[in-house]
């Protein structure tokens, strides 16, 4: 279902989307622990919409959000990655270990290329190199998030701005106006979770 304001065609399915990503993004943003069901409900709507739009990396990318929110979910409430003898209780904002940078650089990389020759070899999605590497980047930026690393924000730093290109191509304006909003939170996030995660080492010390 589509209505149109100021000559510009909208779909109700993109709408909702996009104020469930509002909640979404102030959820990250705030570290709080509605944000992963906030998380699942996006991912939900947006394999949809991308689906539709025949972003075919991203739409999957949206399943496998899915299925990283409910992982994410436990982690971050303490369920799972803790000792017997610790008290279950939420995980704390920190930094991503040092020996772990280069594998995720790598990652990005390896992803990317593979995802390209994938699109490209079948031939379904419009923009491959956009579709791959933002779908490559949100896939480590979501194992990152999943482990409260504050350096995620700069994966979702880089991917904003081809989501955002990438929904203007297809004239989804609304999902291209919400993820301006997001690169303005990315900015403001990384502040936030790199301020919590210097506390947050302060107070082990």
């Amino acid at each position: 279902m589509e209505f149109s304001i100021l000559n510009t065609q909208f779909s109700i399915i993109e709408i909702v989307g996009a104020a469930i990503g509002l909640v979404y993004i102030v959820s990250e943003y705030r570290a709080s622990r509605w944000f992963w069901p906030s998380s699942l409900l996006m991912s939900a709507f947006y394999a949809v919409i991308e689906f539709q739009a025949h972003y075919y990396a991203n739409a999957s990318i949206c399943v496998y959000n899915f299925a990283m929110s409910v992982y994410g979910l436990l982690v971050w409430r303490g369920v799972i990655h803790k000792r017997k003898e610790e008290p279950r209780e939420e995980r704390s904002v920190t930094s991503c270990p040092r020996r772990y940078w280069v594998w995720l650089v790598l990652a990005v990389a390896v992803l990317s290329v593979a995802l390209r020759w994938l699109l490209g070899f079948l031939g379904e999605s419009q923009q491959p190199w956009l579709d791959g590497i933002s779908s490559a980047l949100s896939i480590v930026g979501m194992v990152m998030l999943s482990q409260k690393w504050w350096q995620q924000w700069f994966c979702w730093v880089l991917v904003e701005p081809l989501m955002i290109a990438l929904f203007l191509l297809s004239g989804l304006y609304a999902s291209a106006l919400l993820y301006g909003i997001y690169e303005v939170f990315c900015i403001l996030g990384i502040i936030r979770w790199r301020k919590q995660s210097r506390q947050q080492a302060i107070h082990q010390a």
